[in-house]
């Protein structure tokens, strides 16, 4: 839904990739929502591990349900705790 120029402007401080551009092939494909009436993708985020596997994710059919950033890396934490 964003543009590209405002889609770069959140990304640019961020040290992780941000997809831009996905269509309703690649949405289908991410298991994603659609919205139908202003024909876009619903919030669906991903956290990769080094080797590009999903480790865990949210689909949302509305803004309500993203991933809050401090959960997120509690979690990320957690996770690579579990490993040592």
């Amino acid at each position: 839904m964003d543009s590209l120029e405002k889609t770069q402007e959140v990304a640019e401080p961020l040290n992780f990739p941000v997809a831009y551009g996905v269509n309703r092939e690649i949405g289908n494909a991410l298991g994603s929502w659609w919205e139908e009436r202003r024909d876009f993708i619903q919030p669906s985020e991903f956290v990769l591990n080094p080797q590009g596997k999903v480790m865990f994710s949210t689909y949302s059919n509305s803004p309500v349900g993203r991933m809050d950033p401090a959960e997120t890396l509690t979690l990320i934490k957690y996770l690579n705790s579990l490993k040592r």
